[in-house]
């Protein structure tokens, strides 16, 4: 049986909702500060990185499906603009895809959703590069 994602809030559901996406994020941020390969994208972040989660947690709970909440909190999702000012080439998507690929890994999540997602996040990171 081949699981239908991208529908509705099939996605978000299927991960397990918003709390599910809150510990991807806390896990893909901890891969960031962990794995070498990441070191770069990890120095282009605030130290703190509480508002960098719980952006990208708004952001994700709305593009998979869920409720659109990051406008009214943080104004237009404007992902080529916001990253315009950092040096974003093919290793820095890369690293951060990766990161995403350990976050999802250890979350446990099926196969299927796991390359989905995958396959569907290289958008928005390859709209991050600024080179």
């Amino acid at each position: 049986m081949t699981s239908l994602f991208g529908v509705g809030d099939s996605t978000l559901r299927a991960l397990g909702g918003e709390a599910a996406v809150e510990e991807l994020v806390a896990r893909f941020y901890a891969a960031m500060e962990r794995l070498p390969e990441a070191r770069r994208i990890r120095a282009m972040h605030p130290e703190s990185l509480d508002v960098s989660r719980d952006k990208l947690t708004t952001f994700l709970i709305g593009w998979m499906g869920g409720p659109r909440r990051y406008r009214e909190r943080f104004g237009p999702i404007a992902i080529p603009a916001a990253h315009r000012h950092l040096d974003i080439g093919p290793e820095e998507r890369d690293a951060w895809l990766a990161c995403m690929a350990v976050a999802l890994r250890e979350m446990g999540v099926a196969a299927d959703l796991e390359a989905y997602l995958l396959a569907q996040l290289r958008h928005p990171a390859e709209m991050c590069r600024t080179r």
